[in-house]
């Protein structure tokens, strides 16, 4: 979070609901973002802003977890909570396959929608937290040369580095030197760390000849 402040997107076409709960959350130190559709949600929603989503299941045009499906397919890995009318098992447990935080019957109980929150909060961070890392690894291997990021395909299958000087048609020193980059540049200092980080931002081993 940028400036600490959690922001609570909250997609209903009940007026009165959005305008209850969005009183609840700001009393409760939360920004608050409400919509009454799901397109508007769509149009205003800044993927960027630390926070979580609050659906309720049935609206005109999109439903909830079709709102969460469009969510989903444009990037965004924002937490989600459904509210429903209805106690629908089977719904509920789409949305929860489908990654959903928690799903609440209305009319939600306060604490528990404040719970489920806190919930999201915790998902939130760890989702940010990875994909900065991620972001991290990526910035570092795109600083390698395409002989580099080669050697370190091999480096990465277990290769040694006589092995690896075969395999390029080179001599054992200039893969050292090349070696020494890669550990360098990607900020490791044993294979297995190399290994790790190859293994979170999807880079492929060479398999080997």
């Amino acid at each position: 979070m940028t400036d600490g402040v959690f922001t609570i997107f909250l997609v209903d076409d009940d007026s009165s609901v959005l305008k209850a709960l969005s009183r609840l959350l700001r009393a409760r130190g939360y920004e608050v973002q409400p919509f009454t559709s799901p397109h508007a949600f769509l149009m205003g929603h800044d993927a960027s802003i630390s926070g979580c989503a609050v659906f309720d299941v049935s609206m005109p045009g999109l439903d909830g977890l079709e709102l969460q499906q469009a969510l989903t397919a444009g990037g965004s890995q924002r937490p989600v909570i459904f509210l429903t009318g209805k106690g629908d098992i089977p719904t509920s447990v789409r949305a929860m396959r489908a990654g959903a935080i928690d799903f609440l019957t209305k009319p939600v109980n306060d604490d528990s929608l404040l719970a489920a929150i806190a919930r999201a909060e915790k998902a939130d961070t760890a989702i940010r937290s990875a994909n900065a890392e991620l972001d991290s690894i990526k910035a570092r291997f795109a600083v390698l040369t395409p002989r580099e990021r080669e050697v370190m395909t091999h480096i990465i299958a277990g290769r040694l580095n006589k092995q690896i000087a075969g395999d390029l048609g080179t001599v054992e020193k200039t893969v050292k030197v090349h070696r020494g980059r890669v550990m360098e540049k990607m900020g490791v200092r044993s294979v297995a760390e190399l290994v790790r980080l190859a293994e979170k931002a999807g880079i492929s081993a060479h398999s080997g000849p």
